[in-house]
């Protein structure tokens, strides 16, 4: 007659196969759910240029686009990025010394040049600001970059959350009417920073 199997061995037994099996379950679950699970950014947008205006919504378009979940906060000078009309944002160039002025027209030698022009010149030059939007505008154009405000359309159309910093439009004196209505939400930095926290890329521009 067979000896009845030692109990204490096959739970032993047992748990090692669990112990086997479990670490290759969960690496298994974990990579499911992190091919299934949405990422998130989050951009802090606070310059209201023309230039500055491009680079949160070209990121926040582009990761929207990808399928990502974007959230987008609008504080001090980046407020100008939500009015209805932004056709008329400016860029300086004054005390940028990493902003190239080169032609966006003429033959390519002139092109060519970078006009390193000082900043107590430009500073002294009326209206040099207004010639220096003129010509980045011009420039995207020739380039083929997307006006700002179709740019922004784009934007919203890919699904990106636009808020406005509730605190910047007390400090400024606006009105939730002076914005584009897409904006559905105005909070405080506490309430934002609960959305940064979560998100798998945060961004400050």
């Amino acid at each position: 007659m067979e000896a009845a199997p030692n109990a204490a061995l096959i739970d032993d037994l047992i748990k090692r196969r669990i112990d086997e099996l479990l670490p290759q379950k969960l690496e298994e679950a974990l990579a499911r759910r992190e091919e299934t699970r949405t990422p998130s950014m989050s951009i802090i947008a606070t310059k209201g240029t023309l230039d500055w205006a491009y680079p949160p919504f070209i990121l926040a378009s582009t990761a929207a686009a990808l399928g990502w979940k974007v959230d987008m906060f609008f504080t001090f000078y980046g407020l100008q990025l939500l009015k209805k009309d932004i056709t008329d944002l400016k860029i300086s160039p004054l005390g940028n010394p990493g902003m190239p002025m080169k032609m966006p027209f003429g033959p390519d030698w002139f092109k060519g040049i970078n006009w390193n022009i000082p900043n107590v010149v430009q500073a002294a030059i009326p209206g040099f600001e207004s010639v220096a939007t003129t010509l980045m505008r011009q420039t995207i154009k020739n380039n083929g970059v997307a006006d700002i405000s179709d740019l922004r359309s784009l934007t919203l159309e890919a699904g990106a959350n636009l808020i406005g910093c509730q605190m910047t439009v007390d400090l400024f004196g606006f009105q939730h009417e002076d914005f584009i209505p897409e904006v559905k939400e105005y909070c405080g930095a506490a309430s934002f920073l609960g959305i940064a926290k979560d998100s798998d890329v945060s961004l400050f521009i």
